[in-house]
This record gives C-alpha cells, sequence and structure tokens, in this order.
C-alpha cells in the first residue's frame, strides 16, 4: 500500500479543518459550534484535543489571542481534496484515474454537460502539453 499523503486527513480532522477554513483564525469554542462539527457533539476537550493534533502534525497552527489559542488551517481545501482523491484512485482503483472517471461516468454522477465541460478540459491540457 502506497504510503499516506502528509495533506490526508481523518473524517473528524476533515470536520475540523472544514471549520477553520471557514472561520479562521477560531478559538475552540467556535469550532465546536460549527455546523461542520456541531453535529457530532463532541466535549470541548475532544475539539481541542483534535486541534492540537492537527497542530502537531503541521496542518493547522495554534495562536495566544488574549488568555485563549486561536487557530487556523496551514493547508488548503484543494491540498486536502488533491490527497483524498489520490488515496481513493489508489485504493479503490489501483491508481488508476480513468477507472474513476469511468465509474462516476456508469454509475450517472456526471451528468451530459459536466461531462461535455471534462471534455473540453481534457483536449485543452492535452495541447498544453504538444
Amino acid at each position: 500500500m502506497p504510503p499516506r499523503d502528509d495533506a490526508a486527513l481523518t473524517p473528524l480532522e476533515f470536520e475540523i479543518m472544514t471549520a477553520l477554513w471557514d472561520l479562521a483564525p477560531a478559538g475552540v469554542r467556535e469550532v465546536r459550534e460549527h455546523p461542520a462539527v456541531a453535529a457530532r457533539g463532541l466535549a470541548y476537550n475532544t475539539v481541542q484535543t483534535v486541534l492540537n493534533i492537527l497542530v502537531r502534525k503541521g496542518k493547522a497552527r495554534r495562536m495566544k489571542r488574549g488568555r485563549a489559542f486561536e487557530y487556523e488551517a496551514l493547508l488548503s481545501r484543494s491540498q486536502v481534496s488533491g490527497a483524498a482523491v489520490r488515496d481513493l484512485v489508489d485504493r479503490l482503483f489501483e491508481g488508476n484515474a480513468e477507472r474513476l472517471v469511468l465509474s462516476l461516468v456508469r454509475t450517472r454522477r456526471l451528468k451530459p454537460e459536466k461531462l461535455a465541460e471534462l471534455k473540453a478540459l481534457v483536449e485543452e491540457e492535452s495541447h498544453d502539453r504538444d
């Protein structure tokens, strides 16, 4: 199995990062109350622990503001989504991105207009590489 991407997140880390992307900088209380996190009903200490894990992993940073800490993401949404897609392709499609696209087409997850957009992007990309 390939090594995990540095931008890969657990589901809970992703929810907390979503709050940071939307709110940053934010304190533990704000993160805990964000809709992406609040539905879990996590304790304050649990959110604080996960935020500190993200800091330790280099995925977020912590700054002292008055008597409390505020946090902000160091990874962008696109870095995290790219890592998730790479992981998905590697694990489910044996590293073959074309299989992912075919799966999306076959399961009708891509509408005809989106397929046309993809075709145009592929053609543009292939022209840029020439």
